[in-house]
């Protein structure tokens, strides 16, 4: 997803988006649909199931423990 999607959800949602990464704003997100603000933090598994960033988040889970495999070989 990208970075204009994002910012056009939290502005529906009333949420201000300047200066925010995109994990600290979909985190602010989250917290604005009632989810728990844990973007990111899934270790392969995810119990928010009406979480609209429940698949880009298990799936940016995967790149970044690929990414940190790359760096320590």
């Amino acid at each position: 997803m990208k970075m204009q999607e994002i910012r056009e959800m939290a502005k529906k949602l009333g949420v201000r988006s300047f200066g925010k990464s995109k994990v600290e704003l979909i985190r602010e997100i989250q917290r604005a649909e009632g989810n728990f603000p844990c973007f990111g933090t899934a270790q392969g598994y995810c119990d928010q199931l009406d979480c609209c960033f429940r698949s880009l988040c298990l799936n940016s889970g995967k790149s970044t423990k690929k990414a940190k495999a790359k760096t320590t070989s």
